[in-house]
């Protein structure tokens, strides 16, 4: 392990030589040129990153701050992630997919969380807390074709509508009050104004992931910037459009929500602004490179604006008629309530809603919690009476297949 420590006199090969995760920054940023070798050993030898960081009108502090967050998780990852947490002897079992951004320090807390747990209690806990990434092949390895609820685990965390509503997976439990909302009754003022707890007590949320715009001004030319989701709707953003196609639980959240309120010819109009499918943090990456392609308007979590806010051609547009929801859902088995409470009360605390604020930019429903948005952060909320009264999984599968087919018609 590499003790040095980061400074602003160090030379960007300097940094890239003992810390090569940190490429992944210094090209989010607008050093795309680092990637090549040669570049890096001529340029990088003699630029020291405060240099790099005023060619590029950033903060110091926070260009310095980006690069050490990189650094820490690499560190932490392998710590974290090795330890053996599938336990043959368990009583309980904590299962699900955490966002990408918190899942090392999530994790970090949970570990020493349980551990105390388990001397206090004696109750061994078996936990499997893989990253969103991995996505829907890691729920149907683990979670589809479980027919019996004793299979089912203790608690379950994970984000998105699919996994949670569909008939075929954890949807058809629901309907038999397996689960328990335990959380706490209030609800952080943030979401003041929409009524985001499940009425019937069943599932809890935890968090929410935001959806917003990212304009690049490089592109924008003589076109209005979108202010509302129905802006990008309009045909003069055909083919502008970049959605976040991979990220299924974000992009089934966006669906619904223009499914709610335009219907089938909105889905299809969503379908022809998009330019193309990537990853939120190739979107950033690619903001500065000279491209074919590049998207006017970019939909991505919230998360990824901190990368964004330091190039200056970006700009973060919270949409005015609101940041579509994708919830961050527990659910706890009523049957092992005696023996899970503590953990899910752990789970929905506010020392994990810290972390999902101001590590992931997921803002926490836990009432002391300090989300740090913008003073007007309205939401576009699809609501429980839309979710009771629709078959989810169903729908989900109609506005996929009605989005792809607009997308491909010439």
């Amino acid at each position: 392990m590499d003790n040095a420590l980061l400074n602003k006199d160090m030379t960007v090969k300097d940094v890239l030589d003992r810390w090569p995760e940190t490429l992944d920054v210094f090209v989010a940023n607008g050093f795309e040129n680092f990637r090549d070798e040669k570049q890096r050993n001529a340029v990088g030898a003699f630029l020291k990153l405060e240099r790099a960081a005023q060619a590029k009108k950033y903060d110091l502090d926070n260009f310095l701050g980006l690069l050490q967050a990189r650094i820490d998780e690499e560190l932490h990852q392998v710590d974290v992630t090795m330890k053996t947490t599938e336990k043959t002897d368990s009583q309980i079992n904590v299962s699900g997919l955490l966002p990408c951004p918190v899942r090392l320090p999530l994790l970090e807390g949970f570990d020493a969380f349980i551990e105390s747990y388990t001397e206090e209690t004696g109750n061994a806990v078996s936990y499997k807390l893989e990253a969103a990434s991995v996505g829907a092949n890691w729920i149907e390895d683990n979670i589809q074709g479980i027919e019996n609820v004793n299979e089912l685990p203790d608690i379950f965390l994970s984000a998105g509508f699919e996994t949670f509503f569909d008939q075929k997976t954890i949807g058809r439990f629901k309907d038999q009050g397996v689960f328990t909302d335990i959380t706490n009754s209030a609800v952080n003022p943030d979401f003041t104004g929409i009524e985001i707890k499940d009425p019937k007590k069943d599932y809890s949320i935890i968090a929410a992931v935001p959806a917003v715009f990212m304009v690049n001004h490089d592109v924008l030319g003589d076109l209005p910037i979108p202010r509302c989701w129905s802006d990008l709707l309009k045909p003069e953003y055909e083919q502008k459009v970049a959605l976040p196609v991979g990220d299924f639980d974000l992009f089934n959240a966006i669906l619904l929500a223009i499914h709610k309120e335009h219907g089938d010819e909105g889905v299809k109009k969503l379908g022809r602004c998009m330019l193309k499918s990537m990853h939120p943090s190739q979107m950033v990456k690619n903001a500065q490179r000279v491209a074919e392609e590049k998207p006017l308007v970019t939909i991505m979590p919230y998360f990824f604006t901190k990368m964004a806010r330091m190039v200056k051609s970006l700009e973060i547009i919270w949409p005015e008629d609101g940041a579509v929801v994708s919830p961050i859902f527990m659910l706890t088995k009523r049957e092992s309530l005696d023996k899970v409470r503590p953990i899910a009360e752990f789970l929905s605390s506010k020392t994990v809603g810290d972390i999902l604020a101001q590590k992931g930019l997921f803002p926490s429903l836990h009432p002391e919690v300090d989300n740090q948005l913008p003073e007007h952060h309205p939401w576009k909320w699809v609501g429980w009476d839309y979710i009771y009264q629709n078959d989810l999984g169903a729908l989900i599968l109609h506005t996929t297949q009605t989005f792809e087919n607009s997308m491909n018609e010439e």
